[in-house]
């Protein structure tokens, strides 16, 4: 055996003796017993399990539940809380005690995750409150701030695959209930690396004197989304579906439907409540392919007017509607004709009485489509773009609405500073009864928007890999090499994000605008291993627009099949 890999079980046995955990204690074991018999696959999967670290970004943790440094379990969990609460020690003024709040959602471990975190944030001599039980994403974010608060922590890998977990993580006071963003990550993985580096995660201090928040914290977060828009006359006959994808928005949304006044939907009884397996989707995203297909199935049966699905941990929305021309007659809308349809809404809002307050603005992510912009424009509101991310959406100034195309969407930020699937379907409930009571649907709702601010159309070239270099790969030679054209239509402008402007952050982007005003950009995905083509282009007809996209849809995949 080499010395590398003897290091290799040097460190294996090292995290061996402080894991708490009983079942990936003795995958552990076994793996190493293999490993030290010369077993080559033990050895290529320990050095994969060890010889790198989970990183702590701005997204927090992710990654799948194992033994190891590159995994997600109880070990990394306990350093990531024991890091956090001296992170946020180090920031308290003198004298005062920080509060941290805990929340989790429906997968394996999360509550484990959720409980070994308040023990070690109570036994730091910080105030620690884990929520009453498994909520979604949004009611933590919302608890931040309705706390009052000093930071918060999810434990969920949202729509990821069902074997993995995450740490998301939130500040409050300055940051208002937002995501973390740079410098705190840094800050805060120093911190990690430090209790992480004393190899003895047993050693931590823990204590039980933390507190489970009472119900009124939900109820305060049922009062505020339910009065983002009560159910307007004419409502009583909407026929609708909804589906919860395995995850833990039906609870709360369903009293919040019915506080608002919306009459109940026919739910998919097969994904309505949690379950960490995900049995009925090969992956737990409304975003993939064959992930509604029980909703639109029951909605055909039933004819249904719409359906809405919220991702696992129901800080995402997805809406589908009745379209003849698509196999099967139903067809999900895409997250920027969803973020279309809400920031029309809140345009309309903002300018209900007269001019909008100054400074009012609506914000969405680079990626998103150029159509939020023009109505802002015509709204006479302001308008940011930001990097992708709600970390950053969330700290747009004067935001009335964001939302990345991503399907996630934030209406409501008096209360909640992340995305929110769930205020989101209120809103949208809204929308499609209020266009109901005068014999109208969501497709005509899009069309009217157009009519005000033009046709655009958008699209999305995503590549998933095995092997995440080749993403860096093609980014390098898209830099080294970049392309005059995409197909016929030439290119006049090249943005490189990695060497931002003025106070812009930085970012892994490159962004192309073609000479008939059609926009590219092309960026790895933050979490999955992915890299993500954006296409957008406006014209004086929608098929004028689906067009064009359509033409470099098939460009770019050309392009990226040579340089993959």
């Amino acid at each position: 055996m080499s010395g590398q890999e003897a290091a290799l079980l040097t460190q294996a046995r090292a995290w061996l003796r402080q894991d708490p955990d009983p079942e990936t204690r003795d995958e552990l074991a076994g793996l190493i017993t293999r490993a030290g018999s010369g077993d080559e696959a033990a050895l290529t999967d320990l050095a994969d399990r060890f010889r790198t670290r989970l990183a702590f970004g701005t997204a927090g943790l992710r990654g799948e539940l194992a033994a190891g440094s590159n995994r997600m379990n109880r070990v990394l969990v306990a350093q990531a809380a024991a890091g956090f609460a001296a992170y946020l020690s180090e920031k308290a003024v003198p004298g005062a005690v920080p509060t941290v709040v805990i929340g989790y959602d429906g997968r394996k471990n999360s509550r484990v995750f959720a409980k070994d975190s308040a023990e070690i944030f109570a036994g730091a001599g910080l105030r620690a409150v884990l929520l009453p039980r498994l909520l979604p994403t949004p009611v933590l974010a919302f608890a931040v701030r309705h706390l009052g608060a000093d930071a918060g922590v999810m434990v969920t890998a949202s729509h990821n695959p069902p074997n993995d977990n995450g740490y998301k993580v939130y500040l409050g006071g300055a940051d208002q209930g937002s995501q973390i963003v740079s410098p705190a990550d840094a800050e805060i993985a120093a911190h990690i690396q430090r209790v992480a580096d004393r190899g003895d995660a047993g050693s931590i201090p823990r204590s039980d004197a933390y507190e489970t928040a009472g119900e009124d914290v939900v109820d305060a977060y049922v009062a505020a989304t339910a009065a983002v828009t009560p159910a307007p006359v004419g409502t009583a006959g909407l026929r609708w579906v909804y589906t919860a994808m395995h995850g833990v928005g039906w609870e709360t949304f369903s009293r919040i439907i019915g506080e608002a006044g919306y009459p109940a939907p026919w739910t998919v009884g097969e994904q309505r409540d949690p379950d960490p397996t995900f049995r009925t989707v090969s992956f737990p995203n409304p975003e993939e392919p064959g992930a509604m297909d029980l909703a639109f199935a029951k909605a055909r049966t039933l004819g249904a007017e719409l359906v809405i699905a919220n991702d696992p941990d129901a800080d995402r929305l997805a809406v589908g509607i009745p379209d003849e021309s698509v196999e099967g007659g139903w067809r999900r809308l895409t997250g920027n004709e969803v973020g279309l349809l809400l920031g029309w809404r809140a345009a309309r809002a903002a300018t209900a009485d007269g001019p909008a307050a100054p400074g009012t603005s609506l914000a969405c992510s680079l990626v998103s489509s150029p159509a939020l912009g023009a109505v802002a424009q015509h709204y006479g509101l302001d308008f940011h773009e930001t990097l992708t991310g709600f970390k950053w959406i969330s700290r747009a100034p004067g935001i009335a609405f964001g939302y990345e195309e991503a399907l996630g969407y934030l209406v409501n930020p008096d209360t909640v500073r992340d995305k929110d699937g769930i205020s989101a379907a209120v809103a949208l409930l809204g929308l499609a009864a209020e266009a109901r009571s005068r014999e109208a649907t969501l497709a005509d709702l899009l069309e009217e928007v157009a009519a005000e601010v033009g046709h655009f159309a958008s699209g999305q070239v995503s590549i998933r890999v095995e092997d995440v270099s080749v993403i860096g790969r093609i980014m390098a030679a898209l830099r080294q090499d970049p392309p005059a054209a995409f197909g016929a239509t030439a290119i006049s402008a090249t943005e490189d994000l990695l060497v931002a402007g003025g106070d812009a952050p930085a970012g892994d982007v490159l962004r192309y605008r073609l000479v008939d005003g059609s926009r590219v950009i092309v960026r790895p995905s933050g979490t999955e291993p992915k890299l993500k083509v954006y296409i957008d282009a406006r014209a004086d007809s929608a098929d004028a627009a689906r067009a064009a996209v359509a033409g470099l849809d098939a460009a770019i995949r050309e392009l990226l099949a040579r340089l993959g």
